[in-house]
């Protein structure tokens, strides 16, 4: 197998592990936690609560899209 069927293999397995279905979803987490981040760097109190609160809500909004029926 060539370094470039490799890389092709690893990349491919990345995206379906942290995207597979739903890329809504995977960029919504990304955006909370640089969001959270950014509040963090910024020293605003109520960044550290922003976490857990918006992935919930992306939970939420994930089970509810999933149970809908077509």
């Amino acid at each position: 197998m060539t370094a470039g069927r490799l890389l092709s293999a690893f990349g491919r397995f990345w995206w379906e592990f942290i995207v597979g279905d739903t890329p809504e979803l995977a960029l919504g987490v990304a955006l909370v936690v640089l969001a959270a981040w950014g509040l963090a760097a910024a020293k605003v109190p109520i960044g550290a609560a922003l976490l857990p609160v918006a992935l919930l809500l992306l939970l939420t909004a994930s089970l509810w899209r999933g149970r809908r029926p077509g």
